[in-house]
């Protein structure tokens, strides 16, 4: 890469790093802060001198699991789950050719979080389903330059089929890298093996993410340092694939040792593309260039598609300039995949005081989606060609029960049954729901309303879904891309509320597919009582049998003027489950108002567990959630007159009813 499209990630000084925490400390022991943030290491050797506020020096070559005192909060818990392509939803999108790759900074390479953070402002990615592999990028040579991503990433990743790749950064010596640093990751033992490979796969493995994306870029090598590489990354790959994890390469170190971006495949790559799962090909690539490097590919007996063209939208987003013809051309196969560095921008390029979830989402609707909004009518006239215009959309709907709250992983308040249970904003997107695909499709032969994630109000979570407009003809909203089974004791319940006009409201599942790319399904209705309150209607799918492949609703307008109706939860089910109650709630580590909390989860189905503050007048504030078996609680605080605060945990299945609580204590 060249080094001045990189932006070095620098973290701010905002909390000391714990190193362990291993028992409880008073206040004024001296104890370190207890926040947990996402691991990252150098290879083996430290840099010189003394690291910076809020940094914590590493080697990856002496961790090990059992020493790791933030695993806990940084392990996913979310298997990574099968996906299909349902029937297409416009003439251009397509299954089985281009792929999509993401390199993604969610935050700083130190002081980032394990568990999300008390801000709404957050890249909360939500389309997942036009994803096929997520880079958790960072590093820089004043912190650390192998990066685990952070739990709640890999969790959101996993529920929609997405795997996900930590990073191994070797920074261009403009950047302070140092040949030493590439030394010591290929390092070889007495054996001759290559121990930071093993090290690497057990990290991927303890943390429950899937493999690693290898950028070696620091210059100086020679063709000694570049066959140490190779070595390494083979027995990386091999290591990596018994464990069913991947090892994607980055176009920069070339078969001399040089670091030479070819933006292509050919002689001075080839090696470690073949050593490889994948290679992320430079931005210097040309239509000619990629046209060869799928020849070539093929000519190895890989797939073309396993090569991501990098396309730089770090600083311009949409406005970027492409030569899309040269990756997904309309009129042929598509040449190679797609590989975007840095889509944050949707979120980045928003004014910092003042940016919303609302206005992230939109912007990243329109980066996704296309001007149109609708990935069934995508607007031919826009220059940006969204990837919901090549590449077929995925959906992971494909058991019972299933239930969403069309949770996005971050908002200004947190509701539970209509009611806000907690006024602070928060990110964590391991509480991201699995969310609908295709956003929004809209049949009508009228006006076609506004669909949005609204953050004004939500039946649990942080949003709701908002259908706003003037509807003067019956208007049909596809919600999921659904292959649930349906049977005599099938039920759809919907949670629903209209907040302004008339309006009725149906339930519609369809049991076939449209008869052309972007037509409605062949649904059948099935009318829903309305009012102004939410309320949970359940729909019994009597007549139906074989497998729903489509739910959405139909609101048709009472009367005229503007209508606003929300959709605030689904599920899909045979049978209510209530999931049993966790056991063993403890308090592992205190340090003034900052609490370290364990148990041991249930042995059923648990989506994720929260934990509630109990106040002295009984009521109940939300903290937080996660789908870890560990949280932290910071800058808590005593009430008048309060000698012992009291914590709630519950678990949270699959169709949002919760456990019996259990309780824990801490007296100040």
């Amino acid at each position: 890469m060249n080094p001045t499209r990189r932006t070095v990630l620098i973290a701010a000084a905002t909390a000391a790093m714990l190193p362990s925490a291993p028992a409880t400390a008073a206040p004024g022991a001296g104890a370190a802060a207890l926040q947990p943030y996402a691991s990252y290491w150098y290879p083996d050797s430290l840099p010189a001198g003394s690291p910076g506020t809020g940094i914590t020096w590493r080697s990856l070559k002496s961790w090990r699991p059992a020493d790791d005192t933030d695993l806990a909060f940084n392990a996913s818990t979310v298997p990574l789950v099968p996906r299909f392509t349902p029937a297409p939803v416009n003439t251009t999108a397509r299954a089985g050719q281009a792929r999509i790759q993401s390199l993604v900074s969610f935050g700083p390479t130190a002081s980032n979080p394990s568990q999300g953070s008390a801000t709404a402002d957050y890249y909360a990615l939500t389309h997942w389903a036009y994803i096929d592999e997520l880079v958790f990028w960072g590093g820089s040579s004043g912190e650390g330059l192998i990066l685990a991503p952070n739990a709640p990433i890999v969790d959101a990743a996993h529920r929609h089929g997405v795997p996900v790749l930590g990073n191994v950064f070797l920074p261009p010596v403009a950047y302070g890298g140092q040949l030493q640093w590439t030394r010591d990751l290929v390092q070889k033992d007495a054996a001759g093996r290559y121990p930071l490979a093993e090290r690497l796969v057990a990290v991927a493995r303890a943390y429950g993410f899937d493999g690693w994306f290898v950028n070696a870029e620091t210059g100086g090598g020679n063709a000694a340092l570049a066959a140490d590489m190779l070595g390494f990354l083979r027995e990386l790959k091999t290591r990596a694939r018994a464990e069913g994890q991947r090892v994607t390469w980055y176009d920069s170190m070339t078969v001399n040792g040089s670091v030479s971006w070819q933006g292509a495949l050919n002689s001075q790559n080839e090696p470690f593309f073949r050593a490889a799962d994948d290679m992320f090909v430079d931005f210097r690539w040309t239509a000619a260039k990629l046209a060869s490097s799928g020849q070539r590919a093929r000519q190895l007996g890989r797939s073309r598609y396993e090569l991501w063209a990098g396309v730089d939208v770090e600083s311009n987003g949409w406005n970027s300039s492409v030569n899309w013809d040269a990756i997904v051309p309309r009129d042929k196969a598509h040449i190679v995949s797609v590989g975007f560095y840095r889509p944050e921008w949707t979120r980045n390029h928003l004014p910092a005081d003042g940016r919303t979830p609302g206005d992230f989402h939109a912007a990243d609707d329109r980066f996704w989606t296309g001007r149109s909004l609708d990935p069934a009518r995508p607007d031919g006239t826009d220059s940006w060609r969204a990837p919901a215009v090549s590449v077929a959309d995925r959906s992971t709907v494909t058991s019972l029960p299933f239930a969403s709250v069309f949770n996005t992983g971050h908002g200004l308040r947190w509701y539970e049954d209509g009611e806000v249970t907690s006024q602070e904003p928060w990110n964590h997107l391991g509480l991201q729901d699995r969310l609908p695909s295709r956003r929004w499709v809209v049949h009508t032969d009228g006006r076609r309303p506004a669909v949005t994630f609204d953050f004004e109000d939500a039946w649990r979570g942080g949003n709701s879904v908002l259908v706003a407009g003037d509807l003067d003809r019956p208007t049909v909203l596809d919600v999921y891309t659904t292959r649930l089974p349906v049977t005599a004791d099938t039920v759809v319940e919907l949670t629903h509320r209209t907040d302004a006009g008339g309006v009725d409201v149906e339930l519609a599942v369809a049991t076939a597919e449209p008869t052309t790319p972007g037509a409605t399904p062949p649904y059948t209705y099935y009318p829903l009582t309305t009012g102004e309150r939410w309320r949970t209607t359940a729909v019994r799918l009597s007549g139906l049998t074989g497998t729903a492949r489509a739910v959405g609703v139909r609101l048709t307008a009472r009367g005229g003027g503007p209508v606003r109706w929300r959709l605030g939860g689904i599920a899909v089910r045979t049978a209510p489950h209530t999931p049993a109650a966790p056991t063993g709630l403890r308090i592992t580590a205190a340090y003034g108002g900052d609490l370290r909390f364990a148990w041991n989860p249930p042995s059923d189905a648990v989506r994720h567990h929260t934990l509630h503050r109990i106040h002295p007048d009984g009521t109940r504030r939300f903290l937080g959630g996660t789908c870890q078996h560990a949280f932290f609680a910071g800058g808590l605080r005593p009430e008048q007159g309060e000698a012992t605060a009291r914590f709630e945990l519950r678990a949270v299945g699959e169709l949002y009813t919760t456990s019996a609580p259990v309780t824990v204590t801490h007296r100040w």
